[in-house]
């Protein structure tokens, strides 16, 4: 089954409003401002219960992100032993969905996908390092600080990152296209929460439109 776009979504919430209201008049952005504001609460809630990572249909992927090297302050680690060098993502990221625990990553792993990398916090990696045992400890960490990622100690110049998207990735992958049209990204939400957001979207633009409460029974849905 072919992916639902953002103007998928868009154009059959507008089906269900003009079939009730024919006077109603709403631009695209109006529609996918509520569209991603109920989507951010509905991807949070499914990810509070850990059903969210299995859907690979949502996942997407940056296979190489390059490295640089930082300073420690930057990264708000001081409190690491000196020798530690940390290197984070060159770029600021596309902006993530936000799940229960934070963004939406599913794997920062090495290009081939042979290691993964495991999330941690600053303070928690300072304490780590700091431990009688830390030189025996083989895993890779990561942290997430203001749309960059910061890795302690690694070696790698690239990494290869999965996870949930709101921004449009195109420019990090061989798919990229200058003329693209924010409608034709696609709109990473699964199918079974499509019903419950599509819903709630019109209940919202109900209270802004006068329109009548129930939508019409939308049976030409595409996605169910």
């Amino acid at each position: 089954m072919a992916k639902n776009t953002i103007g998928d979504v868009i154009s059959r919430i507008r089906n269900q409003v003009k079939a009730v209201k024919q006077d109603s008049f709403m631009t695209d952005r109006m529609i996918y401002t509520f569209v991603l504001k109920n989507a951010k609460f509905l991807m949070k809630r499914e990810d509070s219960k850990n059903k969210l990572m299995a859907f690979s249909s949502v996942i997407q992927t940056m296979d190489f992100v390059e490295l640089v090297e930082v300073d420690k302050v930057e990264a708000c680690c001081t409190g690491i032993r000196s020798d530690c060098t940390i290197k984070r993502t060159k770029d600021k990221l596309p902006i993530f969905l936000q799940g229960y625990y934070g963004p939406l990553i599913r794997t920062i792993a090495s290009l081939d996908g042979s290691e993964e990398l495991q999330a941690t916090l600053p303070t928690i990696y300072s304490s780590l390092s700091k431990s009688k045992n830390f030189r025996f400890n083989k895993t890779k960490y990561f942290w997430f600080i203001d749309d960059y990622i910061y890795f302690p100690n690694l070696q790698w110049d690239a990494v290869r990152i999965e996870g949930i998207f709101e921004d449009d990735i195109s420019r990090w992958t061989c798919a990229e296209d200058s003329c693209k049209l924010r409608q034709e990204d696609t709109f990473n939400v699964p199918d079974y929460l499509l019903s419950e957001l599509e819903a709630q979207v019109f209940k919202d633009l109900s209270g802004l439109f006068q329109i009548p409460a129930d939508p019409p029974n939308d049976k030409q849905n595409i996605t169910r």
